[in-house]
């Protein structure tokens, strides 16, 4: 479990750490901190307890008009004020000395114009554009540009960037585009969240979850467990994964995801990304107890 982690959003809460955390996890990750005293809380306790920090943009709520940085953005003054706040985030966050740093991307997300997003969760307007409105061409020369940022900046505030796939378009699972900027700054990694990755295989004809993550999860730094039931809308979210949740009710197929990650990635970070209230500390012993398992036991890769 030395590669385990838990989120904490929104604020530090102790009883969600002594509920939630194990001593031989290796972090947590923080986001949207509403208060100075959650983050000297995050820095005291990992000091404390010697595990590592991971930051999902940005650490500091209102630190960033949006939920997600829009590096991508075809709007010049956007784009700036995109880059100078997370400038100014990266030099706050050197005092909590994090693992890494992590943002969305692509953002703002290239929609597929005939696939029916209904079912997928923006928060603002401006966090999506469709694929008619933005060309490739334009997609890999901003992304050029953050790679390239990006990198410098890790090696400068001593982090790993990562980013977190939101929903995808072509531009990223039909071409070897994203791969050979990946083999370009290898610094930077990605995380892959099972269930956005589900999610879109339920709404997208085009997409496959499964080969999604064994194609990336060879750059993976992180990987956001959560479960999802998906059937003509989505009745569960950010729920733990647990052994009894069938893919056959329309829940993701975890088990499958995780066998590829065990033959593809087996020293990717496990962050649990749900809501553990929704189920009983035996539960969540349990949730732990199974991902462990399939990550470690010896078996034959069925997917």
């Amino acid at each position: 479990m030395n590669t385990f982690m838990i989120g904490q959003y929104g604020s530090f809460d102790f009883r969600k750490f002594h509920r939630d955390f194990r001593n031989n996890f290796y972090g947590i990750e923080a986001c949207l901190f509403e208060q100075e005293q959650d983050t000297l809380n995050l820095i005291h306790e990992s000091r404390r307890g010697g595990f590592q920090v991971g930051i999902h943009f940005p650490l500091r709520a209102g630190a960033y008009p949006l939920r997600d940085a829009l590096f991508l953005s075809q709007d010049d003054a956007t784009r700036q004020q995109a880059f100078a706040s997370v400038e100014k985030e990266l030099e706050y966050a050197t005092a909590v000395h994090p693992d890494y740093i992590l943002f969305h991307y692509p953002k703002p997300v290239i929609l597929d114009d005939h696939v029916d997003w209904a079912l997928w969760h923006f928060e603002d307007r401006r966090e999506y554009v469709y694929e008619s409105e933005f060309s490739n061409v334009e997609f890999q020369e901003k992304s050029q540009y953050l790679f390239e940022w990006l990198a410098a900046k890790g090696k400068a505030y001593a982090f790993i960037p990562v980013l977190e796939f939101d929903a995808l378009n072509p531009y990223i699972y039909e071409t070897d585009f994203l791969e050979s900027l990946l083999q370009r700054y290898p610094n930077i990694r990605l995380c892959l969240d099972t269930s956005r990755l589900y999610l879109q295989e339920c709404i997208d004809p085009n997409f496959n979850s499964r080969a999604i993550i064994r194609r990336y999860a060879p750059y993976a730094h992180l990987l956001h467990l959560s479960n999802i039931k998906v059937t003509d809308r989505i009745e569960q979210k950010k729920f733990p994964v647990l052994p009894d949740l069938s893919p056959d009710d329309g829940w993701a197929p975890i088990e499958d995801y995780l066998l590829i990650i065990k033959e593809k990635n087996p020293n990717i970070k496990i962050m649990f990304e749900h809501r553990s209230q929704l189920i009983s500390d035996e539960q969540l012993e349990a949730c732990y107890q199974w991902v462990a398992q399939i990550l470690t036991t010896e078996s034959s890769l069925k997917c």
